[in-house]
Order: C-alpha cells, then sequence, then structure tokens
C-alpha cells in the first residue's frame, strides 16, 4: 500500500511518474508520505489542528486558506476573505477555530461550525506576518512589519497591549506553554521575551547576523530555538538569556523552526531545500530531507510543522504544495 501511494505521488508531482525529482533520494522518497495539493503558486504556512484531523495552509492563493483531511489529503474546505498573501495561521487550543494573518494589514479568526470568519482584527498599519493563540485559547498574539506586537482578546476582537521595542519587521511571535511569556523576531536581528500580562519586554536576546524569521517554545518553556538568514539555528535559555546552542548545517537562510511535542527534536526549514531535524539537547543533525529544489527562482522550505504526535512534519515552499513527512524516531534510518 505504501509503494502505490508514493507512486500515484510522483505521478503527482512530475505529470508523467516516470522519474523522481531530482534533487531527492531514495531515503526522501520513503519518508514523504502525502501531498496536499490544489494551491497554484508559494505556499507560505501550514498548521495541525490539536485533535490532527486537519491541516490547513496558506499562501499566495488570493487571500484563501485551505483545510485538508490530514489523513487523506482530500481539501474539505476553503476560507476566502482576506484580500492578499495569508502569511500565517495558528489553531485555536480547542481546534474550533482558526487565526489568519496577512498582507492585508489584518488577522481574521475563523469558526469552523459557522464555516466563516467571526472576527476580523485591524489595528496593524501593514503586513502581519505571524499569528498565535495563547495556550488557554483566550488570546490572541500578532506580529507585523510595522515594527510591533499586538496581543488580542480571542472573544471580542479587542486590542489589550502593543508591544514595542523592535525597530524593524517583526516577523514571528509565540507564546510560552504557560501563557506567560511572548516571544518575538525580527528583521533586526533579534529575539524579544516579553510579560504577556503587561507587555513589559524581559530580554533581547542577541546573536545572529541576520534576520530572525521563526520562534518556537519548548513544550516545558525553558527553552527558545529561532531561525535566521545567517544560517543558522540557536537555542536559548528563557530563564537566562543564555545561547545553549548553534545549529549549523543549512547553506542558505533558515526560514521556520519548530520544537516537537515531546521537546526533544526540533525541526528547521531553508531556502537551500532541506529540512533538518536535530537532537534538541545536542544539536546533532538526527535527519535531513531533500524536501524541495534549492532553485533560486522556485525556492527552497518556507515554513515546518509537526504533526500533534511528533510523527509526522508538515512542509511548505513555492512549489505550491504541503509535503507530509514521516519523521518518527527510529522510522526508516
Amino acid at each position: 500500500m505504501r509503494h502505490l501511494l508514493l507512486a500515484v505521488l510522483l505521478v503527482a508531482m512530475t505529470g508523467c511518474g516516470s522519474d523522481p525529482p531530482p534533487y531527492m533520494t531514495k531515503h526522501d522518497l520513503d519518508r514523504w508520505v502525502l501531498t496536499f495539493e490544489g494551491h497554484k503558486s508559494r505556499v507560505e504556512t501550514v498548521a495541525f489542528s490539536p485533535d490532527d484531523k486537519r491541516v490547513a495552509s496558506a499562501g499566495n492563493s488570493n487571500g484563501r486558506v485551505r483545510v485538508w483531511d490530514s489523513a487523506t489529503g482530500q481539501e474539505t474546505r476553503t476560507l476566502q476573505g482576506h484580500e492578499s498573501t495569508v502569511i500565517s495561521l495558528a489553531f485555536s487550543p480547542d481546534g474550533k477555530r482558526l487565526a489568519s494573518a496577512s498582507g492585508d494589514k489584518t488577522v481574521k479568526v475563523w469558526d469552523f461550525w459557522l464555516d466563516k470568519y467571526v472576527l476580523t482584527l485591524r489595528e496593524h498599519e501593514s503586513s502581519v506576518y505571524s499569528v498565535a493563540f495563547s495556550p488557554d485559547g483566550q488570546r490572541l498574539a500578532s506580529a507585523s512589519t510595522d515594527k510591533t506586537v499586538k496581543v488580542w482578546d480571542a472573544a471580542t476582537g479587542q486590542e489589550t497591549l502593543t508591544l514595542k521595542g523592535h525597530t524593524s519587521y517583526v516577523t514571528s511571535v509565540a507564546f510560552s506553554p504557560d501563557g506567560k511569556w511572548l516571544a518575538s523576531t525580527s528583521n533586526d536581528k533579534t529575539v524579544k521575551v516579553w510579560d504577556a500580562a503587561t507587555g513589559q519586554e524581559s530580554l533581547t536576546l542577541t546573536g545572529h547576523t541576520d534576520s530572525v524569521e521563526s520562534v518556537s517554545f519548548s513544550p516545558d518553556g525553558k527553552r527558545l530555538a529561532s531561525a535566521s538568514g545567517d544560517k543558522t539555528v540557536k537555542v536559548w535559555d528563557v530563564a537566562t538569556g543564555q545561547e545553549t546552542l548553534t545549529l549549523k548545517g543549512h547553506t542558505r537562510k533558515v526560514n521556520s523552526v519548530a520544537f516537537s511535542p515531546d521537546g526533544q527534536r526540533l525541526a528547521s526549514g531553508s531556502w537551500d531545500g532541506t529540512v533538518k531535524v536535530w537532537d534538541a539537547a545536542t544539536g546533532q543533525e538526527t535527519l535531513k530531507l531533500n524536501a524541495y529544489s534549492a532553485s533560486v527562482i522556485i525556492g527552497g522550505v518556507t515554513s515546518v510543522a509537526f504533526s500533534p504526535d511528533g510523527k509526522r512534519l508538515a512542509t511548505t515552499s513555492a512549489h505550491g504544495d504541503v509535503r507530509v513527512w514521516d519523521v518518527a524516531v527510529g522510522s526508516k534510518n
């Protein structure tokens, strides 16, 4: 059955099924388990629902968000309402809502039961690059090219905080697992940690030598991982602000980083076309996937997301699809 699925995937990706993508090895093909097709151009973001039943993705598709059955890859609905590229997506902790951030300067909150957006958050002055729900689902945080992070009441859409301190575009935002802290990254080459209740800046983490594109808290909240245009991923101690690891191996900008649900691994995706999985304690590279072409024209990996059980990884790129990979520990080594 697995070999049949692989054959079907290759037909879909090559048009004739005669040859696999030239940049992939047998190892890569063995781990490639599913493709979600339907986007017509670059895909910017992907997210798994907390119950692992759905995957949402979006990009340069006239503001559309696509929702898929995570088991079959079948598209189940299209959410339309944004007027520009959707750059970031986040499911609420109960999986009933989806937040989307867009180049149209807004964040929208979608209700799956009603099958429509129920809130539009409009206070940013330019493109919104990132959105995140708090762990209790009561707040939203958004990051914008207007150099701010905003915190919102997720039920009413009321803005409750504006965090100012970055000196350039804010590219990513994440809540700590206990909801007490917010982390943000910026083109100003820093990671900042903020008190999520007061908006007070707690830490500024410096060490990257280029823009910082993505941030992820470990599940225990003790570590932060950041991905940068300097081709590295760094791991930081949240309590002290100390850099504890620098992960080197990518040859181009790293666009996305994510901790696995158990906190033992990190995944990163880069313009070099590869996805790397690392031991989060030692920084050792444990898995490399040649996921996409590294062509300068086409581009490489734009985002990565672990499934809730940590066994699969979803990736997006300018190729116009979402690919799902088997990254289970001990599988097909």
